[in-house]
């Protein structure tokens, strides 16, 4: 018992020095939460949680989230000990190009790491979708006897994070829909990047927590690894989700300890030196004892526990053949059969409205296929007939009533779409795209394949005003890379909108719909959306062309028409997505777009991005207005005359 106890402090100030020694020779980072949380760390990693180092996309594996993503070294070195691919001298190249060590967590990049952190919130909030999912999967798939999706989510989380607004608005989701498996630590270090958290945050988090449904818990002292133990199994035993506060000390052992110094910088080389002496670690940078490798190392335990989990999913698809195939199929990530054919329209209709009609096409055939609003269900047109709410009573349920929590709802799909076994969406108006860009933007650092539909996409919103009318929204979502936007023209290329959005796996996609109903273009022309852009409609060598978005290629129409009158030959090309246009081969994109063309763009919202395609654009570098759109249009200067006229200038 000695020897297991030595070799238990020793593992866990190998954490500790493992992190230090990191930061110190990168001459960055934040080495005071790891010294902390290196008790916490070691404990989940070697007793608690079920993982397996050598494959760490287990589907059944406990997730990990560290939420405080700048203690980034806590993660690494503990990931390094317990067997990962993770070699020493990637600790050693920390924070450096190429390392598979950047200076906060990235998905995809490092081997265990389960979410992409660093700013505040979004990990807590991205694990309520981790623990969503597995509490689905399980109600879909588990049968008596054969329980095959049975795991946890834990949260490491900081002061920071409970400070931000989308930590509050997700967890007050998760009580809510008594998110069991769930559990958060919060790292109660009572310090902050300016001194005392008393500077700005003396509120009473566990009451605050308990009113959102959660159980809470204290342990007194980081170091105490019974007390954490404890308050583990009391969490494991309740149908809420749980936070535990964690009474820690930043920078524990060194002489910044307690101080904000001790924070976002290295210690310096003389605390270093007394923080070897007081914690009794006599080994050179990044030294690590045999015994403590040995002691740490995960992988035959992980191993084991994934061949057990196979050997009872061969029983399950015995018994359960279909379910068992239908699990795999999702697991991996692989799509059922796609409609090819739209649905059939036969008047103008809003893209919003055209996109809830390809839903409630595409909901039967693509079961893992779920999502909600932020309280806009209505607006949006985001629930497909026949899907049911999701509650506690009704986990099978498929449809997600997020409330007035954009941000909270982005970073929950996120969780949804990491996790695997389901394709998340979530609606909003486009203006309240920026209470959630932090999530699209995570989405598309880490390759997520979140479905963003955001309705209500101009000043043809009309009455509500300025408040509520999107301008600078397009391209400042065509500035984020990996993200796909789309604004289709029409009920026909929304419907193969949702195809380019379901079918792409490497980041999410922005579908961009109108509130107002435009008319239908041609089923055949609008597959043309595939692409990205395409000739909408054409003239004999065309003097000009006019390239649109969404509703205002049916201006481009109009304008077209006047300009055929007076004898002008025009070409009319609709660009729903820069991005997927900006994918095409170069001898398509210049048939498209001749480069010797006069261009006029035409978009109801801000013109800067517009010179990569246009010499000329009727956009809107101003607010819009409160009045009936038509008239909003009109004076704004939307009209087919202005178009005709802004081309004739060019010509």
């Amino acid at each position: 018992m000695t020897e297991t106890k030595d070799l238990t402090a020793l593992s866990v100030n190998a954490i500790r020095f493992l992190a230090i020694d990191a930061v110190e020779k990168a001459k960055s980072g934040h080495p005071g939460m790891p010294m902390a949380m290196a008790p916490l760390a070691y404990l989940l990693f070697r007793e608690v949680m079920r993982h397996n180092p050598l494959d760490p996309a287990w589907p059944d594996r406990d997730r990990f989230v560290l939420s405080a993503g700048h203690g980034s070294m806590l993660l690494y070195a503990v990931l390094h000990l317990t067997g990962y691919d993770l070699p020493l001298e990637e600790l050693k190249s920390f924070r450096q190009w190429g390392s598979k060590t950047p200076g906060h967590p990235e998905r995809g990049h490092t081997p265990g790491v389960e979410v992409t952190t660093g700013p505040l919130g979004q990990g807590i909030s991205t694990a309520v979708g981790l623990a969503l999912a597995e509490r689905k999967l399980a109600a879909e798939f588990n049968r008596p006897g054969h329980v095959v999706v049975d795991h946890y989510t834990y949260v490491l989380a900081s002061d920071g994070d409970l400070m931000e607004g989308v930590s509050g608005e997700a967890s007050s989701l998760a009580g809510h829909w008594r998110l069991s498996k769930l559990i958060v630590f919060w790292d109660n270090n009572r310090i902050s990047i300016d001194g005392s958290t008393d500077l700005a945050f003396t509120e009473d988090v566990l009451a605050r927590y308990r009113a959102y449904g959660w159980q809470t818990l204290r342990v007194e002292d980081a170091n105490d690894l019974e007390a954490l133990r404890h308050a583990i199994k009391l969490a494991k035993l309740d149908e809420r989700p749980t936070l535990i506060a964690v009474r820690s000390h930043i920078g524990f052992g060194s002489p910044k300890q307690d101080s904000h110094k001790a924070h976002g910088e290295p210690l310096g080389p003389e605390a270093v030196e007394a923080t070897r002496k007081n914690l009794g670690w006599p080994y050179p940078p990044f030294v690590v004892p045999e015994e403590v490798y040995r002691h740490m190392d995960m992988r035959e335990r992980g191993r084991a526990w994934q061949e057990a989990w196979e050997k009872a999913l061969e029983a399950y698809a015995r018994e359960y053949p279909d379910l068992h195939q239908e699990l795999m199929r999702r697991l991996r990530g692989e799509l059922p059969p796609l409609p090819e054919a739209p649905p059939s329209f036969d008047k103008p209709i809003a893209t919003r409205a055209a996109s809830g009609k390809a839903l409630d096409l595409l909901a039967p055939r693509v079961p893992e296929l779920l999502g909600g609003s932020a309280d806009l269900t209505p607006s949006n047109n985001t629930q497909a007939q026949g899907m049911q709410d999701f509650s506690p009573q009704n986990p099978l349920g498929r449809y997600l009533h997020f409330g007035v929590r954009e941000h909270a709802m982005g970073a929950i799909l996120n969780g949804l779409n990491l996790h695997g076994g389901y394709r998340a969406y979530g609606g909003t108006f486009l203006v309240f795209s920026d209470y959630m860009r932090p999530a699209i933007r995570l989405a598309a650092l880490m390759e997520t394949p979140t479905v963003f539909v955001f309705t209500h996409d101009s000043i043809a919103l009309g009455e509500d005003g300025p408040t509520h009318q999107p301008v600078e929204h397009l391209m400042s979502l065509r500035a984020m890379p990996n993200l796909f936007v789309i604004r289709p023209a029409d009920a026909y290329e929304t419907f193969y909108a949702w195809q380019v959005a379901l079918r792409r796996k490497e980041g999410p996609t922005a579908l961009v719909l109108t509130r107002q109903a435009v008319p239908l273009l041609s089923p055949e022309k609008a597959r043309g959306l595939l692409r990205g852009g395409y000739v909408l409609e054409d003239a004999e060598k065309p003097q000009g062309v006019l390239v649109a978005t969404g509703s205002e290629v049916h201006l481009a129409l109009k304008a077209r028409a006047l300009l055929l009158e007076k004898g002008v030959r025009v070409r009319v090309v609709s660009l729903p997505s820069f991005e997927l246009f900006a994918a095409q081969p170069e001898a398509y994109r210049q048939e498209v777009l001749p480069p010797g063309l006069p261009v006029v763009a035409v978009e109801a919202g801000a013109s800067l991005g517009w010179e990569r395609y246009a010499h000329k654009v009727v956009g809107l570098d101003r607010f819009g207005a409160s009045a009936p759109y038509p008239e909003v249009y009109e004076r704004l200067g939307f009209t087919p005359e202005r178009v005709a006229e802004a081309l004739e200038a060019l010509l």
